[in-house]
């Protein structure tokens, strides 16, 4: 009698890695590693050391992780070179700080296969009053709300550094901000293609005693509202550039129609510095609209050369196959 049988070689488990930007995480990697080993018992983690200047890549080594280097300093470019370097078909991205829940993990890779997503961002829930700081807090919510109005509303906690992704999302992400900002990228990406996100709220705490954040409120925060005003530009050029139009017509009405109104009146011109600096701005607006509209064609032939190469890839289902004996 035929039956089906299960084939046991063609099951597959899907390469897992957990990968670990770190600067300066002595204090707190070497706990990291085996929480996230206990979490993920399959998963390889990689610690790739950013220049520190203590003993992080000697911590992370004896914890059983595989190190490396990046020499180019900021987050950015470590998230670079990890996506080009390695290999797996799922992939956990998280800090080195130990403030985030390792045991989170598991819930996030399994919600990203079970329903073939791309992204699966952890929302943070502060576990004491101290694990936020009130600036970091503040500007979260207002470069969050940014990225909502500008390219929809998906994510609650853009700036969150716990994220499971899958490889076709890995390997199509062009990753090309140098610092924190690279969050604000990875957001940006996954809502602008239309991919499968999800958001699953996580346990976050304070940092481990002896340990100092690398992000500087303010700095890093103009960084990120630079490159979302950026992102806005390039992928939303007519929307962008139909603002500025707007807004140098409104200041040519402003400057040109008392100039209009005394012209009706008298006949006479009385400024006429002012009607040419007007004209000007007037001229500068249909430009500036134009280029609105040829480059928000450019936009869209990029964006789908993006969704074809994006498509190319595989997706983060793995089902098991049968075979009839």
């Amino acid at each position: 009698m035929d039956h089906v049988t299960l084939d046991t070689r063609s099951i597959h488990k899907p390469r897992i890695a957990v990968l670990v930007p770190c600067y300066n995480e002595a204090q707190a990697i070497g706990s990291v590693i085996r929480d996230f080993q206990n979490a993920l018992p399959d998963a390889t983690i990689y610690v790739y050391d950013n220049n520190s200047t203590d003993d992080t890549a000697q911590q992370a080594a004896a914890a059983g992780a595989i190190v490396r280097t990046e020499t180019l300093q900021g987050k950015g470019n470590v998230v670079r070179r990890m996506f080009a370097d390695i290999e797996a078909e799922v992939y956990v991205l998280v800090d080195g700080d130990g403030t985030y829940d390792a045991a989170s993990a598991t819930r996030m890779v399994e919600h990203l296969l079970g329903n073939s997503l791309d992204l699966v961002n952890a929302s943070r829930r502060a576990t004491t009053t101290d694990a936020f700081r009130l600036g970091h807090k503040f500007g979260n919510k207002l470069l969050t709300n940014s990225v909502a109005l500008i390219f929809g509303s998906r994510l609650g906690d853009m700036l969150s550094g716990y994220k499971a992704m899958s490889r076709r999302f890995v390997k199509s992400f062009p990753a090309l901000a140098a610092g924190f900002e690279t969050e604000t990228e990875l957001t940006v990406h996954a809502l602008e293609l239309r991919l499968p996100v999800a958001e699953i709220e996580t346990p976050y705490r304070d940092r481990v005693a002896g340990s100092e954040s690398k992000l500087r409120t303010y700095r890093d925060g103009f960084r990120i509202l630079r490159t979302i005003f950026m992102l806005m530009k390039e992928e939303r050029p007519l929307q962008f550039f139909s603002t500025v139009a707007a807004l140098l017509l409104v200041t040519a009405l402003a400057l040109g129609w008392p100039l209009v109104s005394e012209y009706m009146t008298t006949g006479l011109v009385p400024r006429f510095p002012t009607a040419i600096l007007a004209t000007g701005l007037t001229i500068l607006s249909f430009i500036s609209f134009v280029a609105g509209l040829i480059l928000d064609t450019v936009t869209l032939a990029r964006r789908e050369i993006k969704r074809l190469h994006y498509l190319s890839l595989q997706g983060p289902t793995f089902r098991e196959r049968r075979r009839q004996a």
